[in-house]
């Protein structure tokens, strides 16, 4: 009786057969799913490998904002570039750079700034023999003096931003200063202290203007006052003599405006400020070449690039006026009423004149604002460098 159950036995056992061979394939497709998990480990890799310029990025931010905080990452001294912008200045070029040249020996004496420091002559445009001056020099001390000559005349504002800009990646501090030797480079050494101190951009402020003419000096506090009624944030008495950091030099960078006034742009960039005050010298040499005619100009040009209330006062200006006609007009049907018409050409012929002028001034201001947005837009370039001396190693400016 046992051996038939022996052999019943026998197809169970071999029924077992397909089962163990089935998981066979369950294990073998479990390999390409750890196999699948690879890719993954592996993807992760390029994630930690991202995080490497973030890292690094996170480096950067401490150090600019060691270096905003005053610290300086770049060097143990900052490095100073002075400004200088000229324009037939071959009289009193050779006093400039003897001055200028002492200044920078002292202060790195002094420890105050980089040995790596330079003064930076832009030539614009000019007739006489300055290039030829600042080739010499440069020639003579190719270490701590650069030269920029433009193609053409551009102008003083446009020189001096062609100075700024050149630097700008290769200096930490620059300070801005005219060539004849007015602006007293005594207080240089304080306007360093204060960037030491924490303060992005200085500005020398003048005591007084004893030395300035009587027309110069009426004219030039006038239109401060002009500029700070039309609301245009302007130091008063602070011409182009002052000090900017690199923060902020790289901030006037993004500015592209054709239309140039720097003594308004500058105070837009709002970084930490700070005045030191000096008294005008004497002009050692030559004559100043901001005519009467320039200097309207400039002002001019800072109104019109700064505020655009001159159209609101036209605008307030015809209301006015219109308001005036409309009195004039019940005066004049009274009097017709009342028989008392009086015909007369003096009245209306100063009328007519007097509102022709306004028109016109009205016109003109709206012309000149306009013209501005039509030099804004062509966006041509505000200035075109023809040749520049620096030291071959330092051909990366």
């Amino acid at each position: 009786m046992q051996e038939p159950r022996a052999k019943s036995q026998e197809p169970r056992a071999k029924s077992q057969e397909p089962r163990a061979k089935s998981q066979e394939p369950r294990a073998k497709s479990q390999e390409p799913r750890d196999k699948s998990q690879e890719p993954r480990a592996k993807s992760q890799e390029p994630r930690a490998k991202s995080q490497e310029p973030r890292a690094k990025s996170q480096e950067h931010y401490e150090s600019a904002l060691e270096f905003v905080k005053g610290g300086n990452p770049l060097a143990d001294k900052p490095i100073l570039a002075i400004i200088v912008p000229c324009y037939n200045e071959q009289e009193v070029l050779p006093e400039t750079v003897k001055q200028l040249l002492g200044k920078i020996q002292s202060l790195v004496c002094k420890k105050y700034i980089s040995e790596k420091s330079k003064i930076v002559f832009v030539d614009d445009g000019s007739n006489d023999a300055t290039w030829e001056l600042i080739k010499k020099y440069h020639s003579e001390n190719p270490q701590n003096l650069i030269g920029i000559k433009l193609s053409k005349n551009r102008g003083h504002q446009n020189a001096l931003l062609c100075g700024l800009l050149s630097v700008k990646n290769t200096v930490d501090i620059t300070i801005s200063i005219d060539a004849d030797l007015q602006h007293d480079i005594a207080v240089i050494d304080e306007m360093i202290e204060k960037f030491c101190s924490g303060y992005e951009i200085v500005y020398g402020v003048k005591k007084n203007r004893n030395k300035d003419s009587f027309l110069k000096k009426t004219t030039a506090q006038g239109f401060y006052r002009l500029m700070h009624f039309l609301g245009v944030d302007i130091v008063y008495n602070c011409a182009d003599f002052r000090l900017i950091g690199r923060n902020a030099l790289l901030a006037l960078a993004e500015y592209q405006e054709i239309n140039l006034f720097l003594r308004g742009i500058v105070p837009l960039l709002g970084f930490k400020s700070d005045v030191v005050y000096y008294s005008i010298k004497e002009r050692f040499a030559g004559t100043s070449k901001y005519t009467l005619n320039k200097m309207l100009k400039l002002a001019f040009e800072g109104i019109t690039s700064f505020s655009i209330k001159p159209i609101r006062l036209i605008t307030i200006l015809g209301l006015l006026i219109f308001a005036i006609s409309l009195v004039m007009v019940v005066y004049s049907i009274s009097r017709y009423f009342s028989g008392k018409t009086v015909s007369g050409w003096s009245s209306l012929i100063c009328s007519l004149w007097g509102i022709g002028g306004l028109i016109l001034l009205g016109l003109g201001i709206v012309g000149e604002y306009t013209g501005k947005i039509y030099l804004e837009t062509k966006r041509r370039p505000r200035f075109t460098i023809e040749a520049m001396l620096y030291e071959a190693a330092n051909a990366n400016h």
